[in-house]
């Protein structure tokens, strides 16, 4: 295992892409969500519109990979499901689930929107027939039904007929920021950049002076912290209670990528001080790993370690050693891969498992259920490689920079 060298990394996601493909092609429309450890499909009828989102990011992310067509052709196939069978022409809006393709739950959710125009972004940068409609399409829902300007945030959530709950939270808007850098990095179009620094401006600055400064999840309507929603559900799928280890260095990679952009001076040392901390704190102290959830007094309230938490967070140190030239960051990134090599990765079938205990013990034989798709570890890996390459560019760089000098000096 050499986890500094990019082809490393690439055979990873190889790997963990061979899991899916073409297993979970459902050519009647769209994947099945539902894969045992194995690849065992566990149910055929029943859609997310999470994971129908993200099969899309994974393939068409895949296709640019790989360089190979046919991975594009799955992407649009991911979309063409969205398309006809999660949205919903009666209300424009996109069912959150199906079954048998019928709709199940109709309630219109800011993050499934940021994921279907992240997964048209993606399409759009592998040059996916149709997926440049479909973003700006996307987009316009998002901003007609939950822009919030005098907050500058999203709202949350909203029933059939488009009536907004008084709920707000993070987790939408962080995965819409993510949506937004993909669509300004597909089409070019600032309007988009600029939005995601509305919202990473927003986000951080709510929770800049409250307790450790990390971000919290949930919010009224005026955007006040909720601090007892779901208290009693702290492993909440969407909306957990606590502070997100996994969410503190998802912004601090946002806030890295948004610096490639903007670099607004308070970016860096903010995703600095959110990847510190939270890992610092997040990591278990006897089993290892990073663990779900902190309680507001930054102690481990949730021990259980998902595969996302590490995923994450190891794009986010590798992103931060990049960026900065920091060995600690690198430091951080060998030791959540390590700890995942050996506890989260299924070697045998590949990809990740979801989910482990505190004493690092599987729940169940589900490896893929709703939600996951394995986009956020080939993701992850696909950031690490970039900041790998990047690395040893700029070696290569300063390598010549400094021959340069020393011929030079040798010339006095």
């Amino acid at each position: 295992m050499n986890i500094f060298d990019p082809d490393f990394l690439d055979a990873h996601v190889r790997k963990a892409m061979a899991f899916y493909h073409p297993r979970a092609i459902d050519p009647q429309g769209g994947f099945f969500h539902y894969l045992r450890d194995d690849g065992a499909i566990l149910d055929r009828r029943h859609r997310h519109l999470v994971s129908s989102a993200r099969y899309v990011v994974t393939y068409a992310r895949f296709a640019r990979h790989s360089g190979e067509a046919e991975y594009r052709h799955w992407a649009r196939h991911g979309l063409d499901y969205l398309e006809r069978a999660h949205f919903q022409t009666a209300y424009q809006g996109y069912a959150w689930t199906l079954a048998d393709g019928e709709v199940e739950d109709d309630t219109n959710h800011c993050y499934g929107l940021a994921f279907v125009l992240l997964a048209y972004a993606e399409a759009l940068k592998a040059e996916v027939p149709g997926a440049r409609e479909g973003l700006y399409a996307t987009h316009a829902i998002l901003q007609r039904r939950f822009w919030e300007p005098h907050h500058g945030r999203f709202a949350d959530e909203a029933d059939r007929h488009w009536r907004v709950s008084g709920y707000r939270g993070q987790n939408a808007n962080m995965h819409a920021c993510e949506a937004l850098i993909s669509a300004f990095e597909a089409t070019g179009d600032a309007a988009f950049l600029t939005q995601a620094m509305t919202i990473a401006r927003a986000i951080v600055g709510a929770n800049r002076d409250h307790e450790h400064g990390w971000i919290w999840e949930h919010y009224d309507a005026q955007w006040q912290r909720d601090l007892d929603y779901n208290r009693d559900d702290p492993s909440h799928l969407f909306r957990p209670w606590g502070y997100q280890v996994g969410h503190q260095t998802e912004w601090a990679k946002l806030l890295v990528m948004l610096e490639r952009y903007r670099p607004e001076d308070w970016l860096l040392p903010t995703a600095e001080r959110l990847f510190s901390s939270s890992v610092a704190a997040g990591w278990h102290p006897q089993t290892g790993g990073l663990v779900y959830g902190l309680d507001l007094d930054g102690r481990i309230s949730d021990a259980d370690k998902y595969f996302w938490v590490q995923a994450e967070s190891f794009a986010a140190a590798a992103m931060l050693g990049e960026r900065t030239g920091r060995d600690v960051y690198w430091r951080w990134y060998r030791r959540i891969w390590d700890f995942s090599w050996q506890h989260m990765i299924d070697h045998r079938h590949g990809a990740w498992y979801r989910l482990l205990n505190a004493d690092n013990h599987r729940y169940s034989d589900v490896k893929s259920p709703a939600g996951k798709v394995d986009y956020h570890t080939m993701g992850a890996c696909q950031d690490a490689m970039a900041a790998l390459m990047a690395r040893r560019d700029n070696s290569g760089r300063r390598g010549q920079a400094e021959e340069e000098v020393r011929r030079q000096w040798r010339r006095r």
